[in-house]
């Protein structure tokens, strides 16, 4: 005969399992895909703050070097100011010395040398007509500190001629001349006198002399620059003069 082994235990035990009705509650096991968010939020919370870290220290690094920049900068500009300061001072040094310049050449072009004034006047004197003095004149004011058109002055001419047209003819022949201003000269006095009796003649000897005109005429002398006469000024025997002026013509300070 067969038998029958029953082991009601295990069978039990297998469906107290199987029922769960009596057991312990189990921990409900998360899903794996559920910690992406963690993850991504953590990456997220550590590389924005390691970014702007990134971003501040470069910020930092960048306003470091334009500091540097700005130092240098600063520097170059004072050294350039201090070259400015030196070519200002440059510059008023040259136009001092221009203005000195330009002075001694207007003095120069206003000279009217006495040899030559004097040559003019033997060269224009008509052979009737004798010179006692002759003088240079200021140039004449109308009010104080003003001067007239006439800023060369003029010369003063006294002596006798044999008639008033001969003292006429001798101030005309000067107004031709380039160093005086044609038109401007006048005789001052002219008037007939006796001539002085010739000395040394024999007694009981008497000579009828004829009158003279005793003169004095003035005439201005030309504003017309010296270097616009050099030809005139080298045949007056002005040699000095004409060697300073064409000097000064080469160095570029006397315009030709």
């Amino acid at each position: 005969m067969y038998s029958l082994d029953i082991n009601f235990l295990k069978e039990r035990a297998g469906h107290q399992n199987q029922g769960g009705g009596n057991n312990k509650p189990t921990k409900p096991s998360l899903p794996t895909g559920s910690m992406t968010p963690i993850f991504i939020g953590v990456a997220v919370a550590v590389f924005f703050p390691a970014l702007l870290g990134t971003a501040l220290w470069f910020v930092q690094g960048q306003n470091a070097s334009i500091d540097e920049k700005n130092v240098l900068l600063e520097q170059e500009n004072q050294q350039l100011e201090a070259k400015l300061g030196d070519i200002k001072q440059i510059r008023a040094e040259t136009d001092a010395i221009k203005t000195e310049t330009q002075a001694l050449v207007t003095v120069f072009d206003q000279i009217r040398p006495w040899s030559a004034m004097l040559q003019v006047v033997r060269d224009r004197i008509p052979a009737s007509v004798r010179i006692e003095s002759v003088k240079q004149t200021a140039p004449e004011t109308i009010a104080e500190g003003q001067s007239t058109s006439n800023s060369a002055g003029g010369i003063e001419i006294s002596g006798s001629a044999r008639s008033f047209d001969d003292v006429n003819d001798f101030l005309l022949s000067l107004q031709q001349s380039p160093f005086f201003k044609s038109g401007e000269g006048k005789i001052v006095t002219a008037e007939l006198t006796d001539s002085p009796i010739p000395q040394g003649l024999p007694e009981g000897v008497t000579v009828k002399v004829p009158p003279i005109v005793k003169y004095t005429i003035v005439s201005q002398l030309s504003e017309v620059p010296a270097s616009e006469l050099m030809r005139e000024l080298e045949q007056k025997g002005t040699v000095g003069l004409v060697a300073r002026i064409r000097s000064l013509q080469k160095t570029g300070v006397f315009q030709k």
